[in-house]
């Protein structure tokens, strides 16, 4: 499938998804008053990629200053926002986005910083003259003092889920919840890189799974996701995947098609997505996790 002129529009079990060809300002202007329940999005970091025309840490938060009143507006009392970025790092000198868009959003009396969640990845271009960066953020606000937030649907399984309490009133009993822990504020998702399942031609694709925790856990079923820098159409197919609709935007013709591909294989049942699952542990006998006897010269 292709997109058309003015974008995409799919449906799938019963919740539709829309991505507009448009700019994201133009796009947030057509939507109306508290519209969205979740608005989701990673945008461009001004770090030389094809599809971005900021290339200063300056026009970034310009950007972000730009589409924030707009943010607002459609965002519904009691929704939430959340900004997916990185660092960026000229010269090995690193300046955190997530500032940045911190600064950009304080002082609106009605948004609320409710969690910075850390996003680690375990592989990524190596450094030799910093530590390598193996992480990102995201920073979750959200409109009100009063908020959707769902526990239970992104609850992970204990450690221990036998612990009993060994003293006072509930000695004997069992201590955790039934449906699991808190996930926490650190969350251990692959990113997408060349042998993802996943893996498109964007060249900055965020897993679904890490989406996915954001939208089940703060937008109702058959709740509005939105994001206005669709790329290639996690958001989208996060929302759909749980039974959300979607509303975006795309400037790139290219990614508007990689979206509509992915869509479509959501539709047909052939798109496949990592499971939001533990981080598989290598197998410490294989011969790839062995210490190399070349390594061992001189140790």
């Amino acid at each position: 499938m292709t997109y058309q002129s003015t974008g995409i529009s799919l449906e799938h079990n019963g919740q539709r998804a829309t991505i507009a060809h448009a700019d994201a300002l133009d796009h947030l202007r057509g939507l109306p008053d508290g519209s969205v329940d979740l608005l989701v999005t990673s945008p461009p970091y001004c770090i030389g990629k094809e599809y971005e025309s900021a290339t200063s840490t300056a026009d970034f938060e310009n950007e972000i200053r730009r589409v924030f009143p707009e943010i607002i507006r459609v965002i519904r009392d009691g929704g939430s926002i959340c900004w997916q970025v990185g660092s960026h790092v000229t010269k090995n000198v690193t300046v955190p986005l997530d500032y940045l868009i911190f600064k950009a959003c304080e002082g609106n009396e009605n948004i609320f910083l409710r969690n910075r969640i850390v996003w680690h990845f375990r592989h990524g271009i190596n450094s030799t003259k910093r530590f390598s960066g193996r992480y990102e953020t995201i920073l979750w606000f959200t409109k009100g003092e009063k908020y959707y937030f769902d526990l239970d649907s992104v609850r992970e399984r204990q450690k221990y889920p036998g612990k009993r309490y060994y003293k006072g009133p509930k000695k004997g009993l069992l201590s955790g919840n039934p449906r699991g822990k808190n996930p926490g504020d650190v969350w251990d998702i692959p990113n997408v890189k060349a042998n993802h399942i996943e893996k498109t031609d964007h060249p900055c694709q965020f897993p679904v799974a890490l989406v996915g925790r954001l939208v089940e856990s703060m937008s109702p079923l058959g709740g509005v996701v939105c994001d206005p820098y669709a790329g290639s159409g996690t958001s989208a197919v996060a929302a759909l995947l749980a039974g959300r609709s979607f509303t975006g935007s795309e400037t790139e013709a290219r990614y508007l098609e990689i979206a509509a591909s992915r869509i479509s294989a959501l539709v047909d049942g052939s798109l496949r997505v990592r499971e939001d699952k533990p981080v598989l542990e290598p197998d410490v006998n294989s011969s790839v996790a062995r210490l190399p006897a070349e390594f061992l010269i001189g140790g």
